[in-house]
């Protein structure tokens, strides 16, 4: 007898803890997946991680909730994911900024981002365009360029110190040859509407942000910071076709998740990602917001993420950028 319900013990022991380990692969989520965004509600990153979270919680089945944790360059809610369990559960979408901007510019965070985050896969692409307050004398990128050479008192607004239109800007700066000022502020809304009231002259902004303004005329655009003309904005020319060489700007966002997620979770993840962003209502959306699918594997995300890393290492090294 006292077999018997040492057996019945043992079994009973082993599915208890069969049931508190993670859901993998067929089996996840079994739960609500939680993505965490490094910003404050209302713009562009998140307003694409509340559109693609809802799009994969009708494509998994389960409930995607977003979770903003804003501040430090996206250093808190990142930090967040990096120590969060790697089931699968927690999430994280960020810019360019966590995985190549940070490790550079911030190299004593209480975590490195290049060991402890690893990709889901790359979500999407976003251009900026250089803009201008509408008392600004200039046109076009060259009569700006002149502008600036003859005021090189001049300033840019920017969202933060360290920031991609922060570093961004100082590549124009070179690619152009011209000098202007930088104005960091506490966030992009600040910045904007000082470049509307015309205290700073210019700054790069993300697509979805200058449209709208540039429409009612409170900002002028002057060029798009692609490589190629961008199908939305077919008549806004490029920097290169201005004669500013060797200066591009796509912000890109990656979903990333905790160090040693099941690699079947990740691919779980990775598979239910590029289904959503394949789908005619995903790619519709996103081209109202001036936002460029991406997609791919694990992999290439995080090859990309090593390059883009190398390429804003040379950018904050030459511009001399330290943070603050």
């Amino acid at each position: 007898m006292k077999k018997v319900f040492h057996q019945i013990a043992l079994a009973l022991t082993a599915v208890c803890a069969a049931a508190t380990l993670p859901a993998h692969g067929a089996d996840f989520p079994t739960k609500p997946v939680k993505i965490v965004v490094p910003y404050a509600p209302g713009g562009t990153t998140d307003v694409l991680a509340r559109f693609i979270g809802q799009r994969l919680a009708d494509n998994l089945g389960q409930s995607v909730v977003v979770d903003n944790k804003p501040g430090a360059a996206e250093a808190v809610g990142a930090g967040l994911v990096a120590k969060a369990p790697a089931d699968g559960y927690t999430l994280l979408l960020s810019t360019m900024t966590t995985q190549a901007i940070n490790p550079t510019l911030f190299p004593k965070l209480s975590f490195d981002a290049t060991k402890e985050l690893t990709a889901i896969g790359r979500v999407a692409d976003v251009p900026a365009m250089i803009v201008v307050n509408p008392g600004v004398p200039a046109n076009t990128l060259p009569e700006f360029q002149r502008y600036l050479k003859a005021n090189p008192d001049k300033s840019y607004a920017s969202p933060g110190n360290g920031t991609p239109n922060h570093l961004a800007t100082e590549l124009f700066k070179r690619a152009a040859g011209v000098e202007a000022l930088h104005v960091p502020y506490k966030g992009g809304a600040p910045a904007v509407q000082d470049v509307m009231a015309g205290q700073v002259q210019f700054m790069l902004i993300l697509a979805p942000e200058a449209m709208p303004l540039v429409k009612t005329g409170k900002l002028r655009n002057l060029a798009i910071t692609t490589q190629q003309r961008s199908p939305m904005f077919p008549d806004l020319p490029t920097a290169s076709e201005q004669g500013v060489k060797d200066f591009e700007l796509v912000v890109w966002y990656t979903l990333l998740a905790p160090a040693g997620t099941p690699k079947d979770v990740v691919a779980k993840l990775n598979a239910s990602l590029n289904a959503v962003l394949k789908e005619k209502q995903t790619m519709d959306k996103l081209a109202e917001l001036s936002i460029k699918p991406a997609g791919g594997t694990p992999e290439e995300a995080m090859a990309y993420a090593r390059s883009e890393a190398a390429r804003w290492k040379r950018v904050i090294e030459d511009a001399g950028i330290k943070a603050e």
